[in-house]
């Protein structure tokens, strides 16, 4: 008997090696642009408008190893993890209400809907005006910023489980945490890894709104001072501690989805 199947040959070294080298360079290139781009700028524009790419480099080393500086860092980070973490048990909790009784759901979309509409400067004012504490002030105004989208997030994931694969999954009378581990988790991380992903840019910029004008210490309280030295190389310096945080959390999270979603089929077409 012949054997007539035929399978696709598995991928080598050299192509795996090529394929990662250009997922990189693809990831990296837009980056390089923006660098060319600038350090291009600077030698035609002023050193306050547009500075050498190397002073802002030797900024950042000033900052990592400056044990105040890297301090105001770490108290922006903590700050962020905090709102996000607590407007995530906030809003998931309400979203597991809100799903489960329409009655509440009339009732708190509306109002949370109201809340997306409000700025976030707005949130900074109400914070400064009703509470003492800044820190608590910060996390009050980065809960209030972040908690609508993860409500959301996390009631459209719950109602866009399949209504037949839960009446399957019941059918065999699982225990709550079963249920939680085999159907629920795996139907909502997608959708929760999409809001903390979306909420986490949010977060960075909120945070320096409320830093800077209702804190004594942390990236947004040293983006004024610099503001006030005129000091364009030192504001860049300070942004990018930012940025090189959403950047390396926004790696984590997708390693996690990744890691989490391998068994997931990958069509070879793009949509």
């Amino acid at each position: 008997m012949t054997d007539t199947t035929h399978r696709s040959p598995s991928p080598s070294v050299a192509d795996v090696m090529l394929s990662a080298i250009k997922n990189v360079g693809s990831s990296v290139f837009p980056f390089v642009v923006v660098i060319l781009l600038w350090q291009f700028a600077s030698l035609f524009f002023p050193r306050f408008l547009f500075p050498s790419l190397i002073d802002v480099f030797w900024r950042c080393l000033d900052i990592f190893s400056s044990g105040a500086m890297f301090g105001d860092v770490m108290a922006t980070v903590l700050r962020i993890l905090a709102g996000l973490t607590g407007a995530f048990i906030v809003g998931g909790l309400l979203g597991l209400v809100m799903a489960r009784s329409k009655m509440i759901d009339n009732f708190l979309s509306p109002i949370l809907t109201l809340f997306q509409g409000i700025p976030a400067l707005s949130w900074v004012v109400f914070a400064i005006i009703w509470f003492h504490g800044v820190e608590f002030r910060i996390f009050f105004i980065m809960v209030m910023t972040t908690l609508p989208a993860f409500t959301f997030q996390v009631i459209g994931a719950l109602r866009g489980m399949s209504k037949d694969l839960t009446e399957m999954v019941f059918s065999f009378r699982p225990t709550r945490m079963k249920l939680f581990r085999v159907m629920i988790a795996p139907a909502i991380l997608p959708d929760i890894l999409t809001a903390w992903k979306v909420n986490l840019g949010n977060a960075a910029r909120v945070v320096v709104v409320a830093e800077l004008v209702g804190a004594t210490g942390g990236v947004g309280y040293q983006l004024l001072q610099q503001q006030q030295l005129f000091d364009m190389a030192g504001a860049l310096a300070w942004t990018l501690q930012l940025v090189f945080f959403v950047l390396l959390v926004q790696g984590a999270l997708t390693l996690i989805e990744t890691t989490a979603f391998r068994y997931r089929a990958v069509s070879e077409r793009a949509l």
